[in-house]
């Protein structure tokens, strides 16, 4: 008997919802959650930020990163390994991502090495939803479960999402990995239960 995948028709469902979305509502949105996260302390205080490059559906971070830059943050953008973990390097700016693998864009510099995530003061990392114990739901690849690994216990790890993704309960498996907050344009930043 074929057994149907809690996780995959979960990240569909939510997925579906994305596509339908009117292009203006996602990009409203994607301005909330860099405002939001411009004006949240550790941010703010940050030295280095590991952050994302979006693309497709997902919130908008391109205005956030560029906002970062430029308040003189180090912002580290992941490359996407052939075994699917994550390099890093360093932004400089929008010139400084080329289309990478899977219609990723990826950053130029220098590469400095999947342990680099480890230095972050704040990460900010993509998912599809988050519930209230921190349980992230991504793509499916186990790439930021991995780089999740390597972050301290007392950093904050921040997912950025969409109204109605920060939901009561996710199927997870061992390997997943929590997150410590979630930003929504509703309900801004929600500090999750370690």
């Amino acid at each position: 008997m074929h057994q149907i995948d809690p996780k995959r028709s979960r990240r569909k469902e939510l997925l579906a919802r994305r596509t339908a979305m009117d292009p203006d509502a996602r990009a409203a949105a994607g301005r909330s959650l860099r405002d939001t996260l411009l004006s949240t302390p550790e941010v703010e205080m940050a030295g280095t930020i590991a952050a994302y490059v979006s693309v497709g559906t997902e919130p908008d971070t391109r205005g956030l990163l560029f906002a970062l830059w430029k308040r003189g943050a180090y912002v580290l953008v992941p490359r996407l390994l052939p075994d699917a973990d994550l390099d890093w390097a360093s932004y400089e700016g929008p010139e400084s991502l080329a289309p990478g693998s899977r219609g990723l864009l990826e950053p130029t510099e220098p590469s400095r090495g999947p342990e680099a995530v480890a230095s972050a003061d704040v990460v900010l990392v993509p998912a599809v939803a988050v519930d209230r114990t921190g349980m992230r739901l991504g793509r499916g690849g186990g790439s930021y479960d991995r780089a999740l690994a390597r972050v301290g216990s007392a950093i904050l790890t921040v997912a950025l999402l969409y109204d109605g993704e920060l939901v009561d309960a996710l199927p997870s498996e061992p390997h997943d990995q929590r997150v410590r907050a979630a930003v929504t344009p509703s309900a801004g930043l929600v500090r999750l239960p370690r």
